[in-house]
Formats: C-alpha cells, structure tokens, sequence
C-alpha cells in the first residue's frame, strides 16, 4: 500500500541520512586528528627553531615517520649539526684571536720598561769606557732604574698571571665583609684619601673564590683612588644594600669621571685610561664577578666621579 511504501522511503532516507550523518562526523574525526597531528608537529618544529642559540648546544628533533614532516625535521637537524659546527669554529677564531692580541699586547708592554733599561746600560757602560768620574753616582742611578724597571715588568706578569688564572675558581663560603674590612685597614693610615664604608648590619656570605674577591675589590679601590689623586682630597665612599637574595657593593669616587667615547670600552682587554699599566684590571674585575655568577656595571658622570656596582648573590 502506499502508505507502507511512503514508510519504507522514510525509513530508507533516515538510514541514509544517519549513514551521511556519520560518515561526515567519522570523516571530520579524522580530519580533526590529522590537522591536530600536523599543527602539533609544526608547533614542535617551530618552538625547536626559536630556541635555536648560537651560543648553546641546540637538540635535535626526533622524528621516526617518513613522511614530508619527516623531511623537514632532518633539513632542520642538518640546520642544527652545521650551525654547531659554526660556533665550535668561531669559538676557536675567537680564541685564537683573542691569544694573538694578548700575546701583542705582552710583548708591546714587555717592550716598554726594556728600551729604559736597555739605554740606561749603554749609557753606563760608556761612562765606563771614558773613565768619567761620576761612574759611582751613574751606576746608583741606573740602577735605581732597573730596580723601578724590573718592578715594572714584574706587575706586567702578575697582570697577565692573574688575568689567564680566572677561571681558575677554588669557591668557598665567607663573609665578603672580611675581604672589604682588610682592605679598608690600608687606607686607614692615609692621609690622602678618605675612605669611608657603610656596611650591612648583616653578614654578607657569598660562596666565591676569595683570593679573587680579594683581587676585585682590590682593583675596584685602587682605581678609585687613582681616578681621584689629582684633586688632592680623595675620598672613596662604599655603600651596601640588599636585593632579591644579592648584596650590591658600590665604590664611588670623587673624580673627574670618564669620558663618553672611553665609557663603551671600560671592561674590553687591555683597553686602559692610564698613561700607564696593562689594561687589563677592569677585565679581570667582571671575570671575576662574572664567575661567581654576579654583575658589574658603572655609573659615571664627568666632573661629578664614578660608581662601579658589584652585583652577587649571597648564601643564606
């Protein structure tokens, strides 16, 4: 009958309805997972690719699939290999090059105290040969200069010594007020130079390598003292202050300051505002600092002095 057969369309309509139904969710399923499988392999790409860094070992990307992915993850793993193999070079140019410089530089301020030397000597050793009568009151005076000299070429060695040894680090824990409070005592009997330390009520207890805190802060006040001579009333004021589980020690002086085309080159290797020494001290000062996992920078205004800060973290 006709009713029966309208029944039969309908139910027949519905299956294949139901049956499209399905198929479309089934299909879309699987759309989702591959769309799903493909955005999270080009997110996995893609986050590997910013974490990319000249300057550390970058990983690999594990991909076990041959597919076209696949083919991207070793194009970006040969990326990876080369690019590791350009900063193991550059690495090693940089330290050539950087031994070539310190070895110019050794032997440019080697040279130095030797040329004295050497023309104090001829000048003696003809004094000698003419049988002048002042030989006596010569030979003490060249042989104040070789003494001066030869402490000249000693400080160029302890120079270097100190500055190839830095990472050369024996850490320990101590309270960084000893080294500062023993350094404070020689300035005590001064009377050139006031010397003036506000310390932590606190301990200050890092975990560093002393005999190179001792070189710091000893380079830090040295400096500060000498950038202040020539005014004639030196004073050297060292504040202290807590931040975020740091101590900040800051050394300002009362000098000239420094000059704004030096202030860019103030930490470089032998690079000195000095008419005299190896340029090397304010490079040694942020090895040091570095190493012991802290900061340096400064402050500077001309005519108004300059603070250097010591950043480093403290135990406890």
């Amino acid at each position: 009958s006709k009713p029966e057969l309208r029944q039969e369309i309908s139910n027949f309509l519905v299956t294949i309805i139901n049956l499209n139904a399905f198929i479309f969710l089934i299909a879309g399923l699987i759309a989702l997972i591959i769309t799903n499988r493909i955005t999270n392999s080009f997110s996995l790409i893609s986050d590997k690719m910013k974490e990319v860094n000249l300057g550390k070992q970058n990983e690999a990307i594990a991909w076990n699939r041959n597919d076209e992915i696949g083919e991207l993850v070793q194009e970006y793993n040969k990326m990876v290999a080369k690019l590791g193999e350009s900063a193991s070079a550059l690495a090693k140019s940089e330290r050539e090059g950087a031994w070539r410089e310190m070895a110019r530089q050794v032997a440019h301020e080697i040279k130095n105290p030797l040329t004295p030397m050497k023309l104090s000597i001829q000048y003696l050793q003809k004094a000698i040969n003419n049988n002048q009568e002042n030989v006596k009151e010569l030979s003490a005076s060249v042989a104040n200069t070789l003494v001066e000299q030869i402490d000249h070429l000693s400080k160029i060695a302890a120079d270097f010594s100190q500055f190839a040894n830095i990472g050369t680090v024996k850490a320990e824990v101590f309270d960084l007020h000893d080294v500062i409070s023993s350094l404070r005592d020689l300035y005590l009997s001064n009377q050139q130079v006031e010397f003036v330390w506000y310390p932590l009520l606190e301990k200050a207890m890092v975990n560093a390598d002393k005999t190179q805190m001792n070189r710091l802060f000893t380079n830090l006040f040295t400096n500060a003292v000498e950038a202040c001579r020539e005014r004639g009333n030196c004073r050297i004021e060292v504040n202290e202050q807590k931040d975020a589980g740091h101590i900040i020690i800051s050394i300002r002086d009362n000098g000239e300051g420094i000059a704004p085309e030096m202030q860019e080159r103030i930490f470089v290797p032998n690079f000195t505002t000095k008419s005299s020494g190896t340029g090397l001290g304010l490079a040694m000062c942020k090895g040091i600092v570095e190493q012991a996992r802290g900061d340096i920078w400064f402050d500077t205004k001309q005519g108004n002095g300059t603070t250097f800060f010591v950043k480093l973290p403290v135990v406890g």
